[in-house]
């Protein structure tokens, strides 16, 4: 019980939420419409509701949250659009490759894709194709997986199914318009290889048999890293296509990381930070400044690198992440998600989205 309830706690610590719709269907009766048949409804206020991440496609601005609502700007926040999106289950996290194909992934296993930059979704993956794939996948593995793994993996995937499309995915990356992976809660993992098309369950490609949750994934040049609950941090290995365990100095959660060649940076509760600048074999303390829980980051263009606190603070590194200083903000509000476009940031959380244009 105090494991499930360390997880519930850290997934509380990124501030989702779970919706669900219902429609009237006669005078003085009501029935329930699950949230992935649901349309997002329209709404003047998207941009003043819970919108947990934001990205950057092309010129345009993308955000995106609770119930489903996708909002993107072409005038760097001036004005918004609403998007049209089938589901109305909650957002999580969003990737872009370039200024047209992106994906979206959320609450009940949903993973979206756009080709038009935003303006438009539709449903790639949901959970319960999520949990009948596991199940086959799982079914079919060899007899020679490792006896206790294939067992624990099985139970997993059975009670996965029992529960119904209940699971979230917590973040996305691609490496190019075709690969890419998602990522959630109970080492939730699946990869694909044809931009989306179909998706594979990589549950048994992870060293993570306690079943931790996943909470945010980033690769770069030099190394593909996956990072989440109770100090889990994971580097993919391509000879062997599995993610192994690496050992960090820290046994609480981190919510997310950034990569590029030579430097990963892994953030998470309380301030905590640590990076290392030899592909995870050692890490060192990073001293942010705060001591709120870090939800989001972003490398810049210029190699600069930015964080974000559930405190409001927006932090900035110019020393490959050794120091990081907080920029002066009016009006800070708590961050969830953190995006660069020139000059703006991008920020999203409980109070909606905001472009700031801090003295970087």
């Amino acid at each position: 019980m105090n494991h499930l309830r360390l997880r519930h706690a850290a997934m509380a610590g990124l501030a989702t939420l779970l919706v669900a719709s219902v429609a009237s269907s006669a005078p003085g009766r009501t029935t329930f419409t699950d949230v992935l048949d649901q349309p997002a409804t329209t709404s003047a206020l998207a941009t003043q509701r819970v919108l947990q991440a934001s990205a950057v496609a092309g010129k345009r601005l993308v955000a995106a949250g609770a119930r489903g609502h996708i909002v993107y700007s072409d005038n760097l926040g001036a004005s918004w659009h609403q998007a049209k999106v089938p589901v109305s289950a909650d957002l999580t996290a969003l990737h872009f490759v370039d200024a047209k194909q992106g994906w979206a992934v959320g609450h009940e296993g949903v993973v979206l894709h756009t080709a038009d930059g935003g303006a438009s979704w539709t449903v790639q993956l949901d959970g319960r194709r999520a949990n009948a794939l596991m199940l086959e996948h799982v079914r079919q593995l060899p007899a020679t997986t490792d006896v206790t793994l294939l067992e624990a993996l099985k139970a997993e995937s059975e009670r996965a199914a029992t529960e119904g499309p209940s699971r979230p995915f917590l973040d996305v990356w691609f490496a190019n318009a075709n690969e890419g992976f998602v990522v959630g809660a109970y080492n939730l993992i699946f990869h694909t290889t044809d931009g989306g098309k179909t998706w594979e369950p990589w549950v048994d490609h992870t060293q993570n048999d306690r079943f931790y949750h996943l909470y945010g994934i980033r690769g770069s040049s030099d190394g593909l890293y996956i990072v989440g609950e109770l100090g889990l941090a994971l580097r993919f290995d391509p000879a062997t296509s599995r993610f192994n365990a690496l050992q960090t100095p820290y046994e609480g959660s981190y919510f997310g990381l950034l990569t590029r060649p030579g430097l990963v940076l892994a953030y998470g509760l309380k301030g905590t930070a640590y990076r290392s600048l030899d592909g995870g074999q050692s890490w060192e303390t990073v001293e942010t400044g705060t001591t709120a829980s870090i939800t989001a980051g972003q490398v810049m263009p210029d190699g600069r690198l930015l964080l974000c606190s559930m405190a409001g603070d927006v932090l900035v590194s110019g020393d490959d992440g050794a120091h990081f200083r907080r920029l002066e903000l009016k009006g800070a509000m708590p961050c969830t998600g953190l995006a660069v476009s020139g000059d703006a940031v991008v920020l999203t959380g409980l109070r909606g989205v905001r472009v700031v244009r801090p003295e970087l």
